[in-house]
Parts: C-alpha cells; sequence; structure tokens
C-alpha cells in the first residue's frame, strides 16, 4: 500500500465485497427510515445525537427542546425541537445554543467514545472497515484509485483499520469529516452517519444499543428500524412554522 495513501491507521481498501453484506441489508433509498442507512437484522437500533454547541460547551437535544417547551423523544427533528427550520441558515437561539449540531459527520469526541463502547461488543477490534461518501469535499482518499461501494444514492469509498481509527477525519485540514459508515470484520453492529444528517444510527444487538443508550457522556435513544429519518418525522412536537429549502422527500435533518 502507498504509504501517501494512508490515512492516519486508516488505508483504502480495493476489496469492496466486503462491504456486500451492507449494500444488500438496507432498504430501498426513498424509504427514508432507519433501515435506509444501517442494515436490517440486528436485534436493535440507537440514535445518537449530534451535540449543539453555546459558547463551546455541547449542548444536548433535550436541553434545547426543553428551552422550546418543546418534547424530547426518539424521532424528534430539529425544526421541531427549535420551531423553526431558519436555525439551520446560521441563526441561533442566544442563551441556549449558538452553533447548530453538525450535519453528515459524527463529531470527533462523540466518535471516539462511541467506539469505546462498541469495542466491547466485537471480537475483531483491529479489524474494521470505514466508508465516507465521494461527494464530500477536500477528502483525503484519492478517488481515481479506489473503488466504490455502491450504497444507493451514496457511493463510497472503503478503508480499513482498528476501531481506534473512528475519530479520524477523512477530510485534508482545515476540512473535518468522519466516516459515514463503520463496523468490524465480525459484523455485530453497524454505525452510519448519512451527509444530510444531524444524527448517527446504530444498528447491534440488545446489549450493544443498551449500553450506547445508557452512557451519560452521549445523548443517544432506541429507535425501531423503520422510524422515518426525515425532516417531517417528528409526530409529536407542534411542526416547525416553515420547512427546509430541500425537497420533503429527501433525507434532510436527522
Amino acid at each position: 500500500m502507498d504509504a501517501a495513501r494512508v490515512i492516519g491507521e486508516l488505508e483504502p481498501s480495493m476489496d469492496v465485497a466486503a462491504a456486500a453484506w451492507v449494500v444488500a441489508g438496507v432498504r430501498r433509498f426513498d424509504e427514508f427510515a432507519v433501515g435506509s442507512l444501517v442494515p436490517q437484522g440486528f436485534a436493535a437500533y440507537g440514535r445518537v445525537f449530534h451535540p449543539a454547541y453555546d459558547g463551546g460547551l455541547e449542548v444536548r437535544w433535550a436541553q434545547v427542546a426543553r428551552a422550546n417547551r418543546r418534547q424530547a423523544h426518539p424521532a424528534m427533528e430539529w425544526g421541531s425541537i427549535t420551531g423553526s427550520w431558519r436555525f439551520l441558515e446560521g441563526t441561533c437561539q442566544p442563551g441556549v445554543w449558538d452553533q447548530m449540531p453538525s450535519m453528515g459527520s459524527l463529531p470527533v469526541r462523540q466518535a471516539a467514545r462511541l467506539a469505546e463502547l462498541l469495542a466491547a461488543h466485537t471480537a475483531t477490534p483491529q479489524r474494521c472497515w470505514f466508508a465516507v461518501w465521494e461527494g464530500f469535499g477536500n477528502l483525503a482518499v484519492q478517488l481515481e484509485a479506489t473503488p466504490r461501494l455502491a450504497m444507493p444514492q451514496r457511493p463510497m469509498l472503503l478503508l480499513r483499520g482498528p476501531l481506534s481509527a473512528a475519530p479520524t477525519s477523512l477530510a485534508r485540514h482545515p476540512a473535518d469529516q468522519r466516516a459515514s459508515l463503520w463496523w468490524p470484520e465480525d459484523r455485530s453492529w453497524c454505525v452510519a452517519t448519512d451527509v444530510d444528517l444531524l444524527s448517527t444510527y446504530v444498528g447491534g444487538s440488545q446489549e450493544c444499543i443498551a449500553s450506547v443508550v445508557a452512557a451519560d457522556d452521549i445523548e443517544a435513544m432506541v429507535v425501531p428500524v423503520d422510524q422515518r429519518v426525515t425532516w417531517d418525522s417528528d409526530a409529536i412536537n407542534p411542526p416547525s412554522s416553515d420547512s427546509p429549502h430541500w425537497r420533503a422527500s429527501s433525507r434532510d435533518d436527522q
């Protein structure tokens, strides 16, 4: 392997067949469900909420919901708990948050902590796979030389390395981009972060997902595999006063 192509502990893989089970296991893209991101067949699924920030400090979605007199629940949407989709355009809520959750990339601290939790639920932590959507700008992976993983509507580049590499940015500095998909060789769990989403989803055993949800330093909830992940999925909180600028049929929030 050309050393110039190695990214931290990760190296691009020419063997996309190693990810065939993921491609075969996800639902159709236009179903816009958890199972469209993470392969079906796991005993349980969890949703990890990317934090907002206020003065550099993490702010949980539950805090944002409470400040806006909304209810925190597994299918909550950013536009619903804030009350408006204008908050995706740089507007903030003074005294609550001044930076919205990261879209399309699990923050580095959460990635490191999630990897630490998931390490206890795989027998192959030194042999893991990582895939990143080819459409991200400034990727450190050589696009021309790396074969594509044919995820529905999201062609990806495949890399391999130890689970400890989960926090690695796959973009050139100063850009910052975590993997879109990652899983261990024994397929005991799988993590997915779609380019348009503010949350990350995990499929695994009941014990695995319970450990993620129980962690007090990550905001996560159990979700069903058929839960929708679109901006209008929140059926509990009042609908936002406006709507996203993209098509309602796309995966565009969580």
